[in-house]
């Protein structure tokens, strides 16, 4: 599976097996087949029990639908075990194409199942590293933390890296800038730590590397003109390494500067950036 299909077909952070542990009868509704326009891809699953739901195939009238089809074989009272549901005005949508699910009461070799293929795509996800863990490195982080990419969060400071999602990998380290040289090809960089001199230091790292997918630093014009002068007359970078590096990370179109926000938009600028990347 490309990373591609991975950020567009994700299956969610959350442990399925909390929702399965106090709901010994559900219904695994999963994409199996699609044409033209719909709103997710094969692979993608929910999880249907009497009262709750986990996950989402899509919504709208045609994930309605099949919640109703998944209850209904709960209850025994009819149901079937494959749909091919066109997603158009007979439903009340404007897709315009077809899926077919496939309908299956959840069994231990299913969960097995699932956790395989959960597994398969983790070891798949963009990497994402995170220099800096102040405020709007927390928030970036919490913001990451549902999507699609696996985040490491770079720190000199210890203190700093406990309040981040407990699904986060940390790494503590006296040179920050040396791990910038060790990153895997395709990641995305984002540098955001408490000492401009340090920022400047990892960003010259990640730029003199040309596999990088995205490399963003938090700051002004103002800063991106001074370390545009420190990199070429301080210690000769190429000019056009600038190329590759967005400072201010979050784009202008928004002003507002709380972390949450910066963090937001930066997250969508990453996702975007790793979309191109790896394209396939």
């Amino acid at each position: 599976m490309s990373r591609r299909e991975i950020l567009s077909g994700f299956i969610p952070k959350s442990d399925f097996r909390v929702f399965l542990a106090t709901r010994p009868d559900v219904i695994l509704v999963e994409i199996v087949g699609t044409q033209g326009s719909t709103p997710r891809e094969a692979g993608t699953f929910m999880l249907v029990a009497e009262n709750a739901m986990w996950g989402t195939i899509g919504g709208g009238q045609f994930e309605f639908l099949a919640i109703r089809n998944a209850r209904e074989l709960l209850s025994g009272a009819g149901g079937a075990e494959t749909m091919d549901i066109p997603l158009g005005p007979e439903i009340g949508q404007c897709c315009g194409g077809r899926t077919q699910l496939r309908f299956r009461r959840v069994t231990d070799p299913i969960v097995s199942e699932l956790e395989g293929r959960r597994r398969g795509e983790a070891d798949q996800l963009p990497e994402v590293y995170l220099f800096g863990a102040g405020h709007v490195g927390r928030a970036l982080a919490a913001a990451l933390a549902p999507l699609p990419v696996s985040v490491t969060v770079v720190e000199t400071r210890k203190d700093e890296l406990a309040n981040l999602p407990a699904e986060m990998k940390t790494l503590l380290v006296p040179m920050p800038e040396a791990i910038a040289r060790e990153i895997p090809a395709g990641a995305a960089v984002v540098i955001l730590t408490h000492d401009h001199a340090l920022d400047f230091l990892i960003a010259q790292e990640a730029l003199a590397r040309t596999d990088l997918a995205y490399i963003g630093m938090i700051g002004s014009a103002t800063k991106r003109a001074t370390f545009a002068s420190w990199l070429v007359r301080e210690v000769g970078g190429d000019p056009s390494w600038l190329g590759r590096l967005t400072l201010p990370i979050g784009g202008s179109t928004v002003r507002d500067k709380r972390p949450e926000v910066i963090a937001a938009m930066t997250a969508a600028e990453i996702l975007t950036a790793l979309s191109a990347y790896h394209p396939s």
